[in-house]
């Protein structure tokens, strides 16, 4: 189902008229969108949220501590709100926090973090879901005890990751593959202690990535540290970016042809972004979920 966005936008094509679905349900999605050119990267998660059975209203939200440098401020002053505005006029269902170019920073050194980190606050005690994407999900991850560490190399390309819980609601095949950019991971010593104490719980780990999926026992929190938004063309971009900049520590990708990109991933896609919605939508009972055989 198309979803609802502001008249006009410029990605007005996977909306539909405010009027068509007028006294019709939808769900209220907060976007906290950090990654850098944000108005070129919200397709990737427009794309997802149109392909729900629920009419999805996005609602873009803004860092009043973040610059936006590499933004378009014309479309951020007319399309994106402050937090406390937002949830002022109407509860929010869900929430998704993106990725970020910051990743190779402590988190002390984010100056947005701690602003980022009261919205997860408030999100965790009064909205249905949060998910957190790349930078996101190890942000919800630092609110939990969960450290970050670094790679040498970035971890970049295709990988393929094992279910850990069985009849998932937001995990169908297993295993799955799914677009990784990223030079960090959690710690996962950290995470193992996390869940031993029933804090969270590991979704799916892949010889490669590490755990890249865990979620709170209390589901208010999901983290996916891959990227399942993007395209493949996204992918191409990033890999021909970082070689123009020369960086020595981003190998080609792995797993993935950049002259020839496929999005092996979608169906990991639809599936994480479909159970998120339906989270927020209370369309379907949470279940507690039976470890994997």
């Amino acid at each position: 189902m198309p979803i609802l966005l502001p008249d006009p936008h410029p990605h007005a094509r996977f909306a539909i008229p405010a009027g068509d679905v007028a006294g019709q349900p939808r769900v209220r999605i907060g976007i906290v969108n950090i990654m850098p050119r944000l108005e070129a990267y919200e397709p990737y998660l427009l794309a997802p949220l149109a392909h729900q059975r629920e009419l999805v209203e996005p609602v873009f939200l803004r860092l009043g501590s973040h610059g936006y440098q590499s933004s378009d401020h014309a479309h951020l002053d007319r399309f994106y709100r402050a937090f406390d505005a937002a949830v002022g006029e109407a509860p929010l269902d869900g929430l998704i926090v993106t990725g970020a170019p910051v990743e190779e920073l402590p988190f002390e050194q984010v100056h947005y973090f701690r602003e980022l980190e009261d919205i997860l606050g408030y999100a965790r005690r009064h909205i249905a879901t949060t998910l957190g994407l790349c930078w996101g999900g190890m942000a919800i991850g630092q609110l939990l005890g969960i450290g970050k560490r670094g790679y040498a190399k970035k971890l970049f390309g295709v990988f393929e990751d094992r279910v850990l819980v069985a009849d998932h609601d937001v995990l169908e095949a297993n295993p799955f593959r799914c677009a990784n950019s990223r030079h960090s991971g959690v710690v996962e010593d950290d995470l193992e202690r996390a869940a031993r104490t029933g804090e969270v719980r590991a979704l799916s780990r892949g010889e490669h990535t590490g755990y890249s999926m865990f979620e709170t026992t209390d589901r208010r929190y999901l983290a996916h540290l891959g990227h399942p938004e993007y395209d493949a063309e996204r992918l191409a971009f990033e890999w021909r970016r970082d070689r123009e900049l020369g960086r020595t520590d981003v190998d080609a990708p792995a797993g993935f042809d950049p002259e020839a990109p496929a999005t092996v991933w979608r169906g990991h896609r639809n599936g994480v972004f479909g159970g998120f919605v339906a989270r927020a939508a209370g369309a379907k009972p949470i279940a507690a979920g039976a470890p994997a055989k």
